[in-house]
């Protein structure tokens, strides 16, 4: 059993922000980088965002452009990738847009959040405990035994920040957009973690592209890791 390939992927402003505080979401991409992230989403066997960004985004994760999904079923993949969201309280509102667009779902929670989920998400999503607390190594294992071999994260903060406090990433994109937010009350790209190796160890950045007027870093946060094979050949 293999884990599969970890591509975290976000965009922030200039200062570190991957929102502004208002009600409103900030777009910080522009309709080009949108296009770029629909394209890793299609190379993609499964999308990952936590609770909280389903909370105060209500996305869709979707892969949008109809060509790109032709080839997927082309290849003899699903239309869609598996859409994975992770919740230790379980506290998911069975409306939003998540569960209602798109093919499979999965749902990671702990034993507790599980109890509170009961049925509420019905056939829309297999919700599957990892026990008393979220262990995204237990996750990785099981998305393995699935036959998953790409999976892309796409946040909020505290989901970005576990995987690579747990040295659990393979790959990075990070997208800054020419923003300057400044404001404390904002969610930041990462919270603070003990990291492996702390402020002594330093990612090898792979690649530079720009994109409109944004600026599209690839980053292997392991030093010699297996992302090589993957991202360098970029």
């Amino acid at each position: 059993m293999t884990r599969p390939y970890v591509l975290l992927s976000v965009a922030t402003s200039v200062d570190g922000y991957i929102d502004d505080a208002s009600p409103d979401r900030l777009l910080l991409s522009g309709a080009a980088d949108f296009d770029r992230v629909d394209q890793v989403r299609a190379e993609s066997d499964a999308l990952l965002v936590g609770a909280q960004t389903l909370r105060r985004d209500n996305p869709r994760l979707l892969v949008n452009d109809a060509a790109r999904r032709a080839v997927r079923v082309a290849a003899g993949k699903p239309e869609y990738p598996l859409k994975i969201t992770v919740s230790a309280s379980g506290d998911l509102d069975p409306e939003l847009l998540f569960w209602h667009h798109g093919g499979d779902k999965l749902v990671y929670t702990t034993t507790a959040g599980a109890a509170r989920l009961g049925d509420r998400l019905g056939d829309t999503a297999e919700v599957v405990s990892l026990g008393v607390e979220v262990d995204l190594g237990l996750l990785l294992d099981d998305l393995g035994r699935r036959g998953i071999g790409r999976l892309m994260v796409e946040g909020g903060t505290r989901i970005l920040t576990g995987f690579l406090a747990a040295d659990l990433a393979d790959e990075l994109h990070v997208a800054i957009a020419p923003l300057i937010v400044g404001d404390t009350a904002a969610p930041r790209v990462l919270g603070p973690a003990a990291y492996p190796g702390g402020a002594q160890r330093r990612m090898t950045l792979v690649d530079v592209e720009r994109v409109d007027d944004v600026a599209v870093l690839r980053y292997l946060p392991k030093a010699g890791g297996r992302a090589t094979e993957s991202a360098a050949a970029r």
